[in-house]
């Protein structure tokens, strides 16, 4: 179950449920393949650090493996 960041939250990110679920299953699978954390937050989990990044803006739903943003 996610708490934080709350799903009522990450919906006013994305459009539905399913594209929510879309983009936080495939982020998810490329930072357990070695794809770079582009969050600062402390978590373990794969799907955790896909919904802070998804929280924070910085993946959308594409083809495209998310870049890191120029600071």
């Amino acid at each position: 179950m996610l708490v934080n960041p709350p799903v009522t939250e990450l919906l006013k990110i994305v459009d539905d449920r399913f594209e929510l679920i879309t983009i936080t299953a495939k982020r998810a699978r490329q930072i357990a393949q070695g794809a770079p954390v582009l969050t600062d937050h402390e978590e373990k989990s794969p799907v955790s650090l896909a919904v802070w990044e998804i929280e924070e803006g910085k993946v959308k739903l594409s083809d495209e493996a998310p870049k890191k943003e120029e600071e």
